[in-house]
C-alpha cells in the first residue's frame, strides 16, 4: 500500500511531500517535486503539521468484563482520534489481567481491529491480592510482544517486601513495572500525604536495590520533586504527568485518582514538563458509565483530548516547542514500550499524526469515539486539533474533511 501525504508542515518548518510505502517512509520532498508511485491514494495536508504518532503508556480499555463502559473497538477508535497507535492498557480488568494468557488473548482481540497497536499489563500480584508474585515466575524474556509492562494500577501495594519481590521479578523478566504510588492507610485522610509517603518508600527501595520502574500519574510537587532528585542521582526511574493533572486543580470538583491538587501542584507539573523533567504524558483514559460517576467512580476519558490540552497548556500558554511535547507524548513512550523510533523521515515507520495546530475547538463529549463521557473539559476550548493519524502507512483516522484522492 502506498500514500502519498502532501503539503504537510514539517516540524522544522517549511512544507513536505511524504511518500509512504509498505508502512515506511519512502521519501520526503518539497511540495510537487516528485510524483506520487503509481495506484498510491493521496491525502492533502495543507496547513496540518505532521508529527510522530502517540503512544500512551496508561489506558484502561475494559476488557474483560466491563465492556458496558468501553469496548475494545471504542477505546481503539477513541486512541485512534487522539493520534495514538499504541495503547498500553491496565490490568484492573474483570477478572484481573494476571496472567500471560490472559493479556494474550486481549491484544490479540484489539489488534486484530487494524486501529493501533495495544500491549495489556499483568498485575505485579496475583488477582491484586497483595501479597503472591508467584504468576510472575514461570514468565519467560521474550515470551511475547503482548506484555511490556506490569501494574498494580488503581492501588499501591501495601508491603514493602511483597513491591521489592515483584519489582525485581519483573525487572529480571524485561517488564516494566508501572507504580501507582498511594499509601491506603492515607487514602480517606489525605491524598497528598498517601502519594507522597508510598512515593518516598518506593525510591528509597528502588534506589537501595538498583531497581528500574516507572511512575505513573505523578500529581504532587514532593512527589515529583523526589523522583526528579533521584533521577538526578542516577536511579533508573521514569514518570509520567496526565494532561488533566497539567491543566486543571482541585477547584474544578471533578473526580479522579489522584485527586487534581492545589494550583502550586499544577504550576510546579507544568514548569518540570516545560523544562524537559518530565519523561511521558499518559492519559490514564478511564471511561465510566453516567451511573459509575454518579456512584462516585473516579476518572475520566482522556484520549481524545490529550493532544489539544497538552498543546494548549504547554506549547501555546508556556512558549513549549511542539518538539518536547513530541518527546512526551511519542518518542519517551515508545522507547519505554520497547517500540522503535518514530521520526519523521525517510527510512522510519509511517506512523504518523497530522495536526492544525491553530484550530480552536470546544469539547464536546456527545461526539467522542468511546463510550465514556465523563470529561471534566467538556464545553471548555482548545487550540489546536488532531486530524488525521496513519499507522504502517494505513489512515486509520481521517477528519480532514478534504476529499481522498487516488492517482
Amino acid at each position: 500500500m502506498s500514500l502519498l501525504i502532501k503539503n504537510a508542515s514539517l516540524p522544522n518548518g517549511g512544507a513536505a511531500d511524504i511518500h509512504i510505502g509498505d508502512g515506511i517512509i519512502k521519501r520526503i520532498c518539497g511540495p510537487g517535486q516528485a510524483p506520487a508511485p503509481e495506484g498510491a491514494s493521496a491525502i492533502d495536508a495543507s496547513g496540518l503539521c505532521v508529527m510522530p504518532s502517540f503512544a500512551d503508556l496508561h489506558t484502561h480499555l475494559r476488557t474483560p468484563g466491563q465492556t458496558h463502559k468501553e469496548t475494545l473497538q471504542t477505546g481503539c477508535a477513541a486512541a485512534a482520534r487522539g493520534g495514538y497507535t499504541a495503547v498500553n492498557a491496565m490490568a484492573n480488568t474483570s477478572p484481573v489481567c494476571s496472567s500471560y494468557a490472559r493479556a494474550q488473548a486481549v491484544a490479540e482481540e484489539a489488534n486484530a481491529l487494524g486501529l493501533c497497536s495495544v500491549f495489556q499489563s499483568v498485575s505485579l500480584t496475583d488477582g491484586f491480592d497483595g501479597k503472591t508474585t508467584g504468576h510472575l515466575d514461570a514468565w519467560e524474556p521474550g515470551r511475547g510482544a503482548a506484555v511490556r509492562c506490569v501494574s498494580e494500577d488503581g492501588r499501591g501495594l501495601a508491603d514493602g517486601a511483597v513491591f521489592l519481590e515483584a519489582i525485581r521479578k519483573a525487572n529480571a523478566f524485561g517488564l516494566l513495572p508501572l507504580i501507582h504510588a498511594e499509601d491506603g492507610c492515607f487514602s480517606k485522610v489525605d491524598m497528598a500525604a498517601a502519594e507522597d509517603l508510598e512515593t518516598l518508600r518506593d525510591l528509597y527501595l528502588l534506589e537501595r536495590y538498583g531497581c528500574t520502574a516507572h511512575f505513573c500519574h505523578v500529581s504532587t510537587q514532593t512527589s515529583a520533586q523526589a523522583i526528579i532528585n533521584a533521577k538526578r542521582r542516577g536511579v533508573p526511574i521514569t514518570f509520567e504527568v496526565t494532561p488533566h493533572h497539567l491543566a486543571l486543580n482541585e477547584t474544578v470538583g471533578f473526580r479522579v485518582n489522584p485527586p487534581m491538587r492545589p494550583e502550586s501542584d499544577r504550576r510546579f507539573l507544568l514548569e518540570a514538563a516545560a523544562s524537559g523533567l518530565v519523561d511521558a504524558i499518559a492519559t490514564d483514559h478511564a471511561p465510566h458509565t453516567e451511573a459509575d460517576k454518579l456512584d462516585g467512580a473516579p476518572g475520566l476519558v482522556g484520549l481524545e483530548t490529550a493532544f489539544a490540552v497538552c498543546h494548549t497548556v504547554l506549547c501555546v500558554d508556556m512558549g513549549m516547542p511542539l518538539d518536547s511535547l513530541v518527546n512526551m507524548m511519542s518518542r519517551n513512550p515508545r522507547r519505554l514500550l520497547g517500540l522503535p523510533e518514530a521520526r519523521v523521515a525517510r527510512g522510519f515507520p509511517a506512523d504518523l499524526v497530522l495536526a492544525d495546530l491553530n484550530e480552536r475547538h470546544t469539547v464536546n463529549a456527545a461526539n467522542f469515539a468511546s463510550m465514556g463521557r465523563n470529561t471534566p473539559f467538556g464545553g471548555m476550548t482548545f487550540t489546536g486539533a488532531v486530524k488525521a493519524t496513519i499507522k504502517g502507512g494505513k489512515i486509520i483516522y481521517n477528519g480532514i474533511n478534504r476529499e481522498e484522492t487516488s492517482k
